[in-house]
């Protein structure tokens, strides 16, 4: 009986060693960033946090922080980490129109509750033209590829050799490792206690569909283009309509 049980201990700890390794990347190399940028505000006087421009600097450090992930992590699991222009069908149409038609999902979570209440929704900074400038550039040209290399060109491709398999969902071919960062990608936006519960489950649940078709986006074109420009539209979408909102019912 010992003797049955030790193979599938021996090849299921490999598995949960990689496991393990993508969660201590996937969130060690955002606290990192953090750490940083407090070890360079004792020195320099630095934007408060959750400004756009605090996230500018953070996602900044977390962009270059994976980029020597990769260069390291690429010494033992030798892949394409997909930091190149498509080689072939690019995927971007499919990038554009699907993560703007995903968005549709944060708008109805963030927005259905004000909409319902007939009350302007917080933004959570002034719509002043610096903010709004700043948020919508963030959120539609500079989060994507900060965060798609961190998730996708790093999580993706380590976990996809690290543990086999594939997964359909929705009729469209998906391996495991593309599942496990979307799922890991959906922990990280955890805002249960910061937001009520219905809404940060929203979120989680949102996050998580949008990690899979980012995957899937980058697994089909095998370059981070198509799941950056997905990321930047179905972010930039959600960020213009609350300004509109604000502007037309305040």
């Amino acid at each position: 009986m010992t003797v049955g049980t030790h193979p599938t201990l021996a090849a299921l700890l490999p598995r949960l060693l990689a496991l393990l390794a993508a969660l201590g990347l996937a969130f060690g190399i955002p606290f990192l960033s953090v750490a940083f940028l407090r070890f360079v505000g004792r020195f320099a006087a630095l934007p408060p946090p959750s400004t756009w421009q605090w996230l500018y600097l953070h996602h900044g450090a977390q962009f270059a922080l994976t980029l020597v992930a990769i260069a390291f992590v690429r010494r033992f699991v030798r892949a394409d980490y997909g930091l190149h222009l498509p080689r072939g069908k690019s995927y971007a149409g499919v990038a554009l129109i699907g993560g703007a038609g995903l968005s549709l999902i944060a708008c109805a979570v963030t927005y259905g509750p004000s909409l319902l209440a007939h009350t302007s929704p917080s933004l959570g900074y002034a719509p002043t033209t610096s903010n709004v400038i700043g948020w919508l550039t963030f959120e539609g040209v500079y989060v994507g590829p900060t965060e798609e290399t961190l998730f996708r060109a790093l999580l993706v491709t380590y976990l996809a050799e690290t543990i086999p398999g594939r997964v359909e969902l929705l009729g469209r071919d998906l391996s495991l490792g593309g599942v496990l960062a979307a799922a890991i990608f959906a922990l990280s936006h955890w805002n249960y206690g910061v937001l009520p519960f219905p809404l940060a489950l929203g979120q989680q649940v949102y996050a998580f569909a949008l990690g899979l078709f980012y995957a899937y986006c980058f697994e089909k074109s095998r370059s981070i283009l198509a799941p950056v420009l997905a990321h930047n539209v179905s972010d930039l979408v959600p960020t213009a309509l609350g300004l509109l909102l604000v502007s037309l019912l305040r």
